[in-house]
C-alpha cells in the first residue's frame, strides 16, 4: 500500500507559492494537504513523491498472530 502526491498537486503548489506569492499555510487550506507535505514539495524538486510502508504493524493482533496463522494453514 503507498501513498502518491500526484504531478497535478505538486504543480500546484508551486505555482501557488511561487507565481501567486501565497503562504504555506494558505495553500494547504486551499489543497487540504499537511503543511508538511508543502514544505517537502517547495524544498524538492522532485515531480513525483511515493511513501511504502516497509512493515505492517499488527499492534492489536500481535499476541494472536502466530495462532491465527496456524488456524488459517
Amino acid at each position: 500500500m503507498f501513498w502518491m502526491l500526484i504531478v497535478e498537486t505538486i504543480a500546484k503548489i508551486r505555482r501557488l507559492s511561487r507565481v501567486q506569492g501565497k503562504s504555506i499555510k494558505a495553500i494547504c487550506r486551499e489543497l487540504k494537504v499537511s503543511r508538511k507535505v508543502v514544505r517537502k514539495v517547495l524544498r524538492s524538486d522532485e515531480t513525483e513523491f511515493r511513501y511504502e510502508r516497509k512493515h505492517q504493524p499488527y499492534p492489536r493482533m500481535g499476541a494472536w498472530r502466530e495462532e491465527l496463522d496456524r488456524m488459517l494453514t
